[in-house]
């Protein structure tokens, strides 16, 4: 095949990760839904993962705080292999069943916490030991497959299947099963924090303003939501220490007298 005919064909294949994630509506929703009752409730959202699933996992948990200003601990990746199996690939380490159990453990996890396991394949031990185990302390679990009828989808209390069927590299799963993986925790832990109240309207207002870019961004979003010049927004984010929501508070403030 010529170079246009593998990515024509890998896009025509990629189009069933869209089906199988509208399928899985309902199922995201209940997993989006018990992430914010844990984050409101003090809580932590815990994900398990090995290989592709775990560096999907780890991804959108690093994600969490800049986007939406919450504090490093309410969103966790627990990753086959440690931190390092984030940037470089420890095969072995997903056939550990005491690691990831070890590790929940160590984090201390109660009742008020959630665990979601992710596993394309349906079966790798590090995840599902680490969803049976949460279970038996009676942590909600959710667990997430691109299989049919997996350990993980039966050890979960809540299971999400992506069905996107076999990979055109056969057996590369950081292809479709790990877009499909990318697109549902982007749905579970965005829609977490809408319904958690971080969101107003579609602007990040939690959003921490820790370089040019995203200054820039804040004065936009306070141009927005208060209709006032680039300057009075500036002046205002650089009177409340770079926080959107004061910020807006302020100026509302002054509008009122």
């Amino acid at each position: 095949m010529s170079a246009n005919q593998i990515v024509r064909l890998m896009n025509e294949e990629e189009m069933a990760v869209m089906r199988c994630l509208q399928l899985a509506e309902e199922a995201i929703a209940v997993a989006a839904t018990k992430a914010a009752e844990a984050f409101q409730n003090g809580g932590r959202v815990f994900y398990v993962g090995a290989g592709t699933s775990g560096r999907m996992a780890t991804m959108d948990a690093a994600e969490m705080p800049p986007t939406f200003g919450i504090e490093p601990g309410h969103f966790i990746a627990i990753i086959a292999g440690g931190s390092s199996a984030g940037q470089t690939a420890i095969e072995d380490a997903e056939d550990d069943t005491h690691a990831s159990t070890v590790a929940l453990n160590e984090y201390g996890i109660t009742k008020s916490d959630i665990v979601i396991g992710i596993a394309a394949s349906g079966s790798t031990p590090f995840v599902v030991s680490a969803v049976r185990h949460a279970r038996q302390k009676g942590v909600w679990t959710c667990g997430i497959s691109n299989n049919q009828k997996t350990p993980l989808l039966e050890a979960a209390d809540h299971p999400i299947l992506l069905d996107t069927g076999p990979e055109v590299l056969t057996g590369s799963t950081r292809l479709k099963a790990g877009t499909s993986q990318k697109l549902v925790l982007n749905r579970i832990s965005t829609a977490a924090m809408v319904l958690s109240g971080k969101v107003i309207e579609n602007l990040m207002v939690d959003v921490k303003a820790k370089n040019s870019k995203l200054k820039e961004r804040c004065i936009r979003i306070v141009r927005e939501l208060a209709p006032v010049t680039k300057d009075e927004a500036l002046e205002a984010l650089e009177q409340n220490r770079w926080n959107v929501r004061q910020a807006l508070g302020a100026l509302n403030a002054i509008r009122s007298r």
